[in-house]
């Protein structure tokens, strides 16, 4: 038996796990999302000869209301594939340099999504449509394309809650915050690149991290690489005659 300051989220893959949780016997099979409160005792192990495959999501604590660690411990499994997906989605983003404010984004829904869950509400209210607040965000992030900002920082200037900044703006322009961001680099980084800027130099012009972030996002939206982008983008010297 151990505790975590944190509240763990948890998916198996592969397996399944059983585990007591404050002196109750659970089961954490795959296909759903566990969440263990902080402070709690509990313990794990594998509940087939097989074993088991999980990832975690360790989160502060102060990131989920503390008033809510005891409908947690009754209510430890979530059978929600659409959270189960989110928190995919969160994995998949912090293994990939770069993408600090698509994760901040992520974690928003998901955190939004479990104080539903253990209030006992089905799903998380619906947000009202805010199209100022999303014209706004979107202003904020055309004047930071180069230098990026946080969620955090975004929902401090525009005073408004981190997930309902990225709700309003999916609801207002049809994608994430982070998404649009990533558009916009890409944008400049093709400006440049057709103007003769070294792909290394674009990276850094364009607001990403290296010259593999850029590559990464630049295949994935437009098609190929950044360097052959340029090469068949550039004017090409005519011949005397032409």
């Amino acid at each position: 038996m151990h505790t975590h300051a944190t509240w763990t989220l948890l998916l198996v893959d592969d397996g399944a796990v059983r585990y007591d949780l404050d002196r109750h016997e659970h089961g954490a099979p795959s296909g759903i999302v566990t969440l263990l409160p902080p402070h709690v005792p509990h313990n794990g192990a594998a509940a087939t000869p097989a074993g088991f495959r999980k990832r975690v999501v360790y989160l502060e604590g102060a990131r989920l209301d503390e008033a809510l660690i005891g409908t947690a411990v009754d209510r430890p499994a979530l059978r929600d594939p659409l959270l189960r997906r989110r928190v995919h989605r969160l994995h998949t983003a912090l293994s990939l340099p770069g993408e600090e404010f698509e994760a901040e984004s992520r974690l928003s829904l998901i955190l939004e999504r479990l104080e539903g869950h253990l209030r006992r509400a089905a799903r998380a209210p619906a947000a009202p449509r805010a199209p100022g607040l999303a014209h706004r965000l979107r202003e904020l992030l055309d004047a930071r394309v180069r230098t990026g900002l946080t969620l955090q920082e975004a929902a401090r200037l525009l005073h408004a809650h981190p997930s309902h900044l990225v709700r309003a703006f999916g609801r207002e322009f049809g994608m994430p915050p982070h998404q649009y961001l990533t558009t916009r680099r890409i944008d400049l980084a093709r400006h440049l690149l057709v103007r003769g800027v070294p792909v290394p130099e674009v990276a850094a012009a364009a607001g990403f991290c290296d010259q593999s972030h850029l590559t990464r996002h630049f295949r994935r939206v437009v098609g190929i690489g950044p360097g052959r982008y340029a090469r068949l983008g550039r004017p090409r010297q005519g011949r005397r005659g032409d």
